[in-house]
């Protein structure tokens, strides 16, 4: 079995996150989703589990974080510099929300960060991976 890494979100309207994380990118796993989580698939090694407060109730009963604070944020590799910005479009437009921090652009690296509807950080990047001219 390949190594995946199985992140775990509890989410308050799961109808909501699912549709803003299909705008993401991501593409909802059928077999491993039911009325009460949503897994979401980014690659084949990592995948997001939404899950409902409720359910994720029966896992613990740690307190959820505060909304607008930030205990962990994920990034998210993408193919380029214009997927990052209609990444940071498609958080806006489906209920969560663009440049939480100030865009970071160093030339051969460019990251927005993005929060989904419950506040979870995420960082969209793009990075040149063209190894550097010798002079």
């Amino acid at each position: 079995m390949t190594k995946t890494i199985f992140i775990s979100l509890p989410v308050a309207d799961l109808a909501l996150s699912t549709a803003f994380y299909q705008a993401l990118g991501f593409e909802r796993n059928p077999q491993m989703s039911d009325d009460s989580g949503s897994c979401m698939v980014w690659s084949e090694a990592i995948k997001v589990m939404l899950i409902s407060h409720a359910k994720w109730r029966t896992f613990t009963d740690r307190p959820f974080p505060a909304k607008g604070s930030a205990g962990h944020m994920l990034s998210l590799s993408l193919e380029s510099r214009a997927a990052v910005d209609a990444m940071n479009a498609a958080a806006a437009a489906h209920g969560g929300t663009a440049d939480v921090n100030p865009p970071e652009d160093h030339g051969f690296m460019l990251t927005r960060d993005i929060a989904d509807p419950d506040g979870h950080l995420w960082a969209a990047l793009w990075m040149d991976t063209t190894p550097p001219q010798q002079a």
